[in-house]
């Protein structure tokens, strides 16, 4: 691999040239090939235009084919890829108190996200089926008046999958962030293996963790707005617990890249670091296959053999020979939870094997 500087605008960029590639603005890091038809998955560290969708979606496109053009065949996106992770705002709140100002700022944000189903949806699936890749993806869903962090699935042949729905926001961001239900827990069985995902600190969440291990998840997505070093070390317990491969897509942003006149606490110098990443690939012994990358935009790569998830469970299944029901059991409820149930009769009709269908009325018990 040969190392250079690629110069944009003025603008050093770090690229990387492979020895059978050509030099990309977009850095990219490929583990070593495995023997046994091994699956090539990327992850996308970069970042979206903020609050613009439609700009968004071809940036998406563009970074979809680059890493098709490379051979990927799962591409990984970060959390709230489409269309921000709005890192430092306030929404004008604080205890007791909402400004306009921050109802404003909601409603662009509301104006920028993405109906499921919806055209957005369809574009995403021509992505995926342009470039025949399995495409993963955090997108903010719209749904009435509320917001939702959610993960998207494609399969190669363009047909949307299905989402997932963030359980639990964490912290601020269940201002502006609904919450998801059991519903949408899903593992996909595809080609390339069992994908399902789950989002930045819901990974914290033991008993979620192990629902997905017991629906035999191979491929755990982990889109996250989590920079910090210690989520490496996260991302390597979940690969070991749940033996299976992690693929965890952060964005790289800074303050130039949202619009001028958006207000962070982070602050606002165009060079200013919002997310600086750190995104990754960890096998299922827990061995990392590709970066953390701190350094700026770039596409991290890896190859995967399934069987390695197998191996890995000869000594320790999660979910399996190494759960003890009998002393530990989970209840997972993954109906639907809707605020307004509609019904065709305003009575709980009686069973059919009574005679009586008088309702509130004591029983007569003689003339």
């Amino acid at each position: 691999m040969v190392l250079a500087n690629l110069y944009i605008g003025g603008v050093a960029v770090i690229t990387c040239k492979m020895t059978t590639g050509h030099p990309s603005a977009i850095r990219h890091h490929t583990s070593g090939d495995n023997k046994m038809n091994p699956i090539r998955a990327a992850v996308v560290q970069a970042s979206p235009c903020p609050f613009d969708r439609d700009r968004t979606l071809e940036r998406v496109a563009e970074l979809t084919r680059e890493a098709a053009n490379d051979g990927s065949q799962l591409i990984v996106f970060p959390e709230a890829f489409i269309s921000a992770y709005p890192w430092g705002a306030s929404f004008g709140a604080t205890l007791g108190q909402r400004t306009s100002q921050g109802r404003e700022d909601f409603r662009r944000y509301w104006d920028s996200a993405v109906d499921v189903p919806g055209p957005d949806v369809d574009r995403l699936a021509e992505i995926a089926g342009e470039n025949q890749v399995h495409l993963v993806i955090g997108v903010i869903e719209r749904e009435l008046g509320t917001l939702y962090c959610t993960v998207l699935f494609f399969a190669a042949d363009g047909s949307y999958l299905g989402k997932h729905r963030k359980l639990m926001p964490t912290a601020s961001e269940r201002l502006v962030w609904g919450f998801g239900d059991g519903s949408t827990l899903p593992v996909f069985e595809t080609e390339l293996g069992k994908i399902g995902a789950v989002i930045c600190w819901e990974n914290y969440m033991p008993l979620l963790r192990m629902a997905m291990y017991s629906k035999g998840i191979q491929i755990y997505c982990a889109p996250t707005a989590d920079s910090r070093d210690t989520w490496l070390s996260s991302m390597q317990h979940v690969a070991l617990e749940g033996r299976c491969f992690v693929l965890s897509a952060c964005q790289f942003v800074r303050r130039q890249d949202f619009p001028d006149d958006f207000d962070s606490s982070f602050g606002n110098e165009p060079e200013t670091v919002l997310s600086r990443g750190g995104s990754c690939i960890i096998d299922p012994l827990g061995q990392v296959l590709a970066g953390p990358n701190y350094e700026g935009s770039c596409i991290l790569t890896a190859s995967l053999d399934l069987d390695d998830v197998v191996r890995a469970k000869y000594d320790f299944d999660v979910s399996g020979h190494y759960a003890r029901p009998d002393v530990f059991r989970l209840s997972v409820n993954e109906s639907p939870t809707p605020s307004v149930v509609t019904n065709g009769s305003p009575f709980e009709l009686l069973p059919d094997d009574t005679g009586d269908h008088t309702l509130n009325e004591p029983p007569h018990h003689g003339s």
